[in-house]
């Protein structure tokens, strides 16, 4: 039975996040929750007091350094930690495997343990799991960590595997060494970024009797979006009634990030770390004090802030303090820092427990990960022209909504002018095709989902469908889940290099899968479950050699600037190939060319839903049943289309000569949609 009492009190709808409580030996703890570093017993910068006002409610001590320094003898002197750092909230201690880690020239690994020698005084110690719990109960921890192996998240796989099998043995001795001690242990899952090792991990530790189970080995080599993946995939296999810690992260959206995959605890020396260097925290994202910007600024660091920095003082003075040095800047902005990451976690707790969590996840993950360039106060002297960012024939361009597209020079055009890429994305492609509904194995329908999404640009269509079917995935669970394949075409692959080389400005990209996708044009889903793969080159070299889909995104630049793909001629072959199954195309144009287009050559054409600048959108059937089949409802064009039509200058496809256009009226007046009415 868990020494925490562990109570899981609620989880978000379309999301993995968790609002849980447990019960230490020195209080009560509320997830998800951060956990200020005080590695050798205090944090840097900061006093109790401080901490305490700030909302800190459990601290991480390191059990590496205590051993060194003061010792062993001196907590034992004192009772423990507690009345040693005058601290009476809960501890949890590292077990030092991070720090042996980091030491790989002076310590020497073995079955036994790590030997190395002390930076104290030169002398030579073993910690080994037996040593590390001796002294984590000496330190009188409430949550004690068992000693691991931890390697870079990038090592090979059978170096990854030896260390797993390694902590795996490490963790049964931690396990005995803890006898009846009263304070709670957790286990580490190791396996660097090998999905194999990291299930193989989780699945030997869920099974041992720990208090909770940790997430080790990330923050350690990888990039972000391989974190966020590997995360998610630890989660899915860890008991639901276990705390769960990510060890070392991190971030305000590493933890947004991570809360989202289902994880409850956290540590990093970032909000002390940044502080020191002039950085503030904000829910606007950070502030550099540095700049000059700030130097004549009487503001506070951030409106609304309830924190004794925020009250008190403004970011001139903040400024002033950083560039000179001073250590009363590292204290405040600490204050600020810390009193920021804990009103985050609070706020997350309370989406949580209202389940409104998955709408605040969506509108943080676009805010917290900003910086300053977008918080300038009374600039002290122009600012130096923005480098420009762009690649071949593409740049960035950030419109006065605040959010960034990709622009093509040589047509002008702009991949998403108006409304934000991935909100665009959502409502046209995924809502508006019911992606969501279509995922869930209901009505006898339990085959492979097939996506085309023709024309990948800076990925936000087929990023919109990956994270729909995460979302799905996370609330529904992998046995309710159809498998999903995701084909994107395109010609030129640079729009989606530059967007990825600036990701800061597209957050549909915080993620591994279109840097693997780029990479070698093929990723899978951690479950198994969805396969996206890319085909590099001419969309109708591939199309007849692509297995049908069940859902065309059709998403090219426009007719004017990409004639050859809008032609009767492509929609001819795209409805012949697709014709033996009800397949569904959705478009941004309206335009009555494409339209009369997609009538011509069989297709059932519905309006769809308004997104940008346009009033109505496009969807084409292949079969008429699909159409009352729809999960979300179309309207097929009617009469009043007709009418339109009838007076339009694009009534009839290019090059029809003139003898042709009576009989062409005739046939296409006559399509069955029109027909019926």
């Amino acid at each position: 039975m868990s020494r925490l009492n562990f109570t899981l009190e609620r989880e978000a709808s379309g999301s993995k996040a968790r609002a849980a409580s447990f019960q230490t030996l020195h209080g009560p703890v509320q997830t998800p929750v951060f956990m200020p570093v005080g590695t050798q017993a205090t944090v840097k910068s900061q006093t109790v007091e401080t901490l305490k006002t700030t909302g800190a409610s459990v601290l991480l001590a390191n059990t590496y350094h205590l051993l060194l320094r003061p010792g062993p003898d001196v907590f034992r002197k004192f009772g423990g930690i507690h009345r040693f750092m005058i601290w009476d909230r809960p501890v949890l201690t590292d077990s030092g495997g991070f720090q042996i880690f980091s030491l790989p020239g002076e310590r020497s690994m073995r079955e036994e343990g790590a030997r190395f020698r002390s930076y104290v005084d030169g002398d030579v110690h073993l910690l080994s799991p037996e040593t590390s719990i001796a002294m984590q109960k000496v330190i009188g921890s409430d949550i004690m960590m068992a000693l691991d192996q931890c390697i870079p998240s990038t090592a090979p796989h059978a170096e990854a595997e030896a260390a797993m099998e390694l902590t795996h043995r490490w963790a049964r001795r931690s396990l005995e060494a803890r006898g009846d001690s009263p304070a709670a242990l957790f286990g580490i899952v190791q396996g660097a970024c090998h999905p194999d090792l990291r299930k193989k991990s989780a699945a030997f530790l869920r099974q041992l009797p720990f208090d909770g189970l940790a997430i080790g080995g990330l923050a350690v080599g990888e990039t972000h979006a391989q974190r966020y993946e590997f995360t998610g995939l630890v989660t899915d296999h860890l008991p639901k009634n276990l705390p769960r810690y990510l060890m070392g992260v991190g971030t305000p959206i590493d933890i947004l990030e991570a809360v989202h995959r289902g994880v409850d605890m956290f540590d990093c020396i970032i909000p002390s770390q940044l502080a020191q260097r002039g950085v503030a925290f904000t829910f606007q994202g950070k502030l550099q004090l540095r700049r000059v910007a700030h130097k004549l600024s009487e503001a506070p660091l951030e409106a609304g802030c309830p924190c004794a920095t925020c009250q008190t003082y403004t970011r001139a003075y903040l400024h002033h303090l950083v560039k000179a040095d001073e250590t009363l800047g590292w204290h405040l902005l600490g204050v600020h820092n810390f009193a920021f990451y804990h009103r985050l976690m609070r706020e997350m707790r309370e989406h949580i427990l209202h389940d409104t969590f998955a709408t605040y996840y969506e509108a943080k993950r676009h805010d917290l990960g900003g910086s300053d360039e977008e918080n300038v106060v009374h600039p002290v002297k122009k600012r130096a022209p923005a480098r420009v960012k762009h690649l071949g024939d593409y740049d960035i361009v950030t419109g006065p909504q605040g959010f960034s597209s990709i622009r093509q020079l040589s047509s002008g055009e702009v991949m998403h002018s108006v409304n934000r890429p991935s909100d665009e994305a959502n409502a046209l492609y995924v809502g508006q095709s019911g992606l969501a509904k279509r995922l869930l194995k209901r009505d006898g329908h339990a085959t492979e989902l097939v996506i085309w999404d023709v024309g990948l640009g800076a990925a936000s269509n087929a990023m919109a469908a990956v994270q729909c079917f995460e979302k799905t995935l996370a609330e529904h669970g992998a046995e309710a889940v159809r498998p999903l394949r995701l084909v994107s075409f395109e010609i030129d692959l640079d729009p989606l290099k530059l967007a990825l080389r600036f990701a800061s400005h597209f957050p549909h990209l915080r993620h591994g899968a279109p840097h693997a996708v780029l990479e070698s044009g093929r990723w899978t889903h951690a479950s198994g479950l969805l396969h996206w793969e890319l085909h590099h080159g001419d969309f109708l070299t591939f199309l007849e050699t692509t297995p049908a889909p069940d859902l065309i995104f059709y998403d090219p630049f426009s007719a004017k600037t990409d004639t050859g793909l809008w032609t009767a001629a492509v929609f001819a072959r795209l409805f012949q190939h697709c014709r033996p199954k009800p397949a569904e195309l959705y478009t941004y144009s309206a335009a009555t060319a494409v339209r009369v287009a997609l009538l011509t050559t069989g297709f059932f054409v519905a309006e769809g839903v308004g997104t940008g600048p346009k009033a109505t959108t496009t969807v084409a059937f292949t079969q008429e049943h699909g159409i009352r089949a729809h999960p979300a409802g179309v309207r097929l064009l009617g009469n009043e289309w007709l009418a339109r039509w009838q007076r339009s200058d694009s009534k009839y496809p290019p090059g029809l000569a003139a003898e042709e256009r009576p009989a062409f009226e005739k046939r296409f007046e006559a399509h069955p949609q029109f027909g019926e009415m």
